[in-house]
């Protein structure tokens, strides 16, 4: 047997030994093809669990409806460390990634935003590359009658970015010149623009008051402290109407108002909880002791109470009082006002 024989026999039993082994190979492969998918799928599945666990889900202490603020001109790099502090995202450094790989590296949005549920890295990873920033208007009702201190807890209570000291300072001096109506706010307002929405509000519906405050000849700031009155001693707007035309008369005649709403202003009590004492008080809206109109309004009044303030009834009652249910009477002397005190309140 010749060289080139003997080689040729050698690779065709090295073929031969090849495809005994790739056979057996090929049936092992098969036999334990179920349990190695099974097994890289628990691996994967593990690995995303982990991954969802420490990287992706919501932190356990995620800031809901509490406006997290993102500044002017501020770094991926900081606004994801901002946010990992902030317990908005576990981790700062997936959040850049994130960010980085669907190519808003460079334009984060700035603002305030808010999440009224938990959201995923990937969520607030869409919301600041987008500036979905979830505010939505607040409907906040103010009264009627409602002071500035009203105001104050109203909105401090709704409203997130809200100064109650600042709105003190801006709005006491327009007591009774803040509309009271039903307002539309976002949650980051701020009370330099509640003050000045509500202002602008009131100048509007003065508006519509201009020609009849001007012809009635009273300047604006009577008009209004006079409505303020009005709107807490009577509900109904006739009653208003009658009430005014006895202020006014007693105004006109020199005589203490004697109007016990204005002690609900200053010391927060009702007309069957004063005291000989709190009709003695010396404070400049005490109008037992002090002729003429308190020094301001008394608390905002509604149009109803502007327009029965220019539109007083025209009669010649000096007294007036209302019993528990709400009911007014009126009389044009003294003795005639004591009689009916003692027939329907005492």
């Amino acid at each position: 047997m010749d060289i080139k024989t003997a080689f040729e026999k050698f690779l065709e039993r090295g073929f031969e030994f090849y495809e005994r082994v790739l056979a057996k190979f090929s049936v092992r492969w098969r036999e334990h093809a179920n349990r190695r998918t099974i097994i890289t799928l628990v691996l994967f599945g593990a690995i995303a669990l982990y991954a969802y666990l420490s990287i992706i889900r919501p932190p356990d202490n995620f800031p809901i409806a509490i406006l997290v603020t993102v500044e002017e001109n501020m770094p991926l790099t900081a606004v994801a460390e901002m946010l990992e502090e902030g317990g908005v995202v576990r981790s700062s450094f997936a959040l850049r990634f994130v960010v980085a790989a669907t190519g808003h590296e460079q334009n984060v949005r700035a603002g305030d935003y808010l999440f009224k549920e938990p959201k995923d890295l990937f969520s607030v990873a869409r919301a600041i590359s987008i500036g979905a920033f979830g505010l939505e208007p607040l409907r906040i009702r103010i009264p009627e009658g409602a002071t500035t201190k009203d105001m104050e807890k109203i909105f401090s209570l709704q409203l997130q970015r809200f100064d109650e000291e600042n709105f003190r300072v801006l709005a006491f001096p327009l007591e009774g010149f803040l509309f009271p109506d039903t307002y539309f706010f976002l949650p980051n307002a701020t009370e330099e623009l509640v003050v000045r929405t509500m202002r602008q509000n009131f100048d509007t519906h003065i508006v519509e008051l201009e020609e009849e405050i001007a012809a009635f000849g009273r300047p604006l700031p009577e008009v209004v402290t006079m409505a303020s009155l009005l709107e807490k001693e009577a509900r109904k707007y006739e009653d208003r109407r009658k009430i005014a035309g006895v202020l006014w008369n007693r105004l006109d005649k020199g005589m203490l108002l004697q109007v016990d709403a204005a002690f609900l202003y200053t010391l927060g009590r009702t007309t069957y909880d004063l005291s000989t004492e709190d009709l003695a008080s010396d404070t400049p809206y005490n109008t037992y002791r002090y002729k003429g109109l308190p020094p301001g309004p008394i608390g905002s009044p509604s149009i109803d109470s502007l327009r029965a303030a220019i539109d007083p009834a025209k009669h010649s009652y000096l007294y007036y009082l209302a019993d528990r249910k709400g009911t007014t009477y009126y009389s044009k002397t003294y003795e005639e006002h004591l009689q009916k005190k003692r027939r329907y309140i005492d």
